[in-house]
């Protein structure tokens, strides 16, 4: 025991020493987490909190144009501001210039347009159901046309944004074709109006939708943006050791300190366990400090704050397991790597496919089919699909078990290789 404690105290005093390590292992986590947070959290904002600015020219000479507007501006979603003395081009080039993501162009018969189409659906309702006679369809194939609008966009605009605000705002427009159909058709039937009680169910407010996540136990809430990315980022950091530990390993071996082990009975097993032990307790407090900012600094920010699970002992368990992993897969790397570049370039790298294929960056669900299966060999991969059980979906034990079996079975691979390659070069 006493020769231990001498080997753990040796390895927190060179660990000490490495100043960039320790500010990629500490730091960048702490970085990457405030900042992919803010990024993920304001654009999570401006979608839902109605912060989107639309530049508008309004040419049409009915009055849906302007119950377009209303609507937009009642969804509580746009902040409009109007504009009538605008060209189509010119109004391009101020989408740009007064940094507009979206810019609306109502055309003159967009009134036209609609009517049209309210009046043409109406005709083929009563015909279809024996009202009026067939041959006195209205046909007007231009009502399409006529009822479309522009919307101009800036290039920046990612797609999957974009096509969240045109689904909004043709939702609208779908509610004013509707609303002008059902009074087209009461026109048809002889009534001078829509009947008010049926107006007011026309316009009374939609049914409110209760997002609640799929999931077992009372009281689950909606996860947010710290749900995902402090675990995520956390992870990330955490596997960053492998430059840390694993070129220290490579600086050991090439200086000749491995051999002078060899020389005292039972110190070279005492240093790779004492290596092991000063790093578990660094990848752990990382994640400690991680989860704590995210609880207790998060909120003073006005970003989301981290909630725990419910059972603690599943997060300590997949949080011990992927800290091993992490550790495990840093030795294989300092004892097959010749020289530091080698363990430092690799070992990065190689961080940095695991987490992109393995669903750290980008969801894996939105990955082609084969890109998932691939990304199962990564065990960053295994690592935030547990604590995604346990954070997002309040999973139990039996719904970690594939994270556990493979975690535990990454760790004893990157141990055995470990074993033989310092068992073949004589150091055990």
């Amino acid at each position: 025991m006493k020769k231990l404690l001498v080997s753990l105290k040796k390895e927190l005093l060179l660990l000490m020493s490495d100043k960039v390590g320790l500010l990629l292992m500490y730091l960048m986590p702490l970085l990457l987490v405030f900042i992919i947070t803010l990024v993920q959290d304001s654009a999570f904002k401006l979608v839902n909190e109605n912060r989107l600015e639309l530049l508008i020219i309004n040419d049409d000479k009915g009055a849906m144009g302007d119950s377009l507007i209303n609507r937009l501006k009642l969804s509580g979603n746009f902040a409009i501001e109007i504009d009538d003395n605008l060209s189509i081009n010119r109004l391009k080039k101020e989408t740009l210039d007064r940094k507009k993501l979206m810019s609306i162009y109502i055309p003159v018969n967009f009134s036209k347009g609609i009517q049209s189409n309210s009046a043409k659906i109406s005709n083929l309702m009563l015909t279809e159901f024996g009202v009026v006679d067939s041959t006195s369809q209205t046909k007007n194939k231009k009502a399409l046309k006529n009822a479309q609008i522009d919307l101009f966009f800036d290039p920046i605009l990612q797609e999957n944004f974009r096509l969240s605000i045109m689904t909004g705002i043709n939702t609208i427009i779908s509610g004013l074709e509707n609303q002008d159909m059902m009074e087209q058709l009461f026109r048809d039937m002889g009534y001078d109006k829509i009947p008010d009680h049926i107006r007011k169910e026309l316009i009374a407010k939609q049914a409110p939708i209760n997002p609640v996540p799929a999931v077992e136990g009372e009281g689950a809430s909606v996860p947010n943006s710290s749900q995902h990315n402090v675990p995520a980022w956390s992870l990330f950091a955490m596997f960053f050791m492998v430059i840390s530990l694993g070129g220290n390993i490579v600086k050991e071996r090439l200086s000749g300190s491995f051999i002078r082990l060899q020389t005292i009975p039972s110190a070279f097993l005492l240093t790779i366990w004492s290596k092991i032990i000063v790093y578990l307790f660094v990848a752990l407090t990382q994640l400690t400090i991680m989860f704590m900012i995210g609880i207790f600094v998060f909120p003073y920010i006005e970003l989301p704050q981290l909630e725990l699970p419910s059972s603690i002992w599943p997060v300590i368990t997949i949080s011990v397991l992927s800290a091993i992993a992490a550790i495990s897969y840093s030795l294989l790397i300092g004892v097959y790597a010749k020289t530091q570049e080698q363990a430092n370039g690799f070992g990065a790298i190689s961080i940095i496919i695991f987490a992109a294929i393995g669903g750290i960056w980008v969801p894996s669900f939105v990955m082609p089919e084969y890109m998932q299966q691939l990304g199962k060999i990564s065990p960053l991969h295994w690592c935030i699909e547990g604590y995604y059980t346990l954070f997002l979906k309040n999973g139990a034990w039996s719904e970690l078990t594939g994270s556990l079996i493979f975690l535990t079975l990454f760790i004893l691979g990157c141990q055995f290789f470990t074993y033989l390659k310092l068992r073949v070069q004589n150091y055990i």
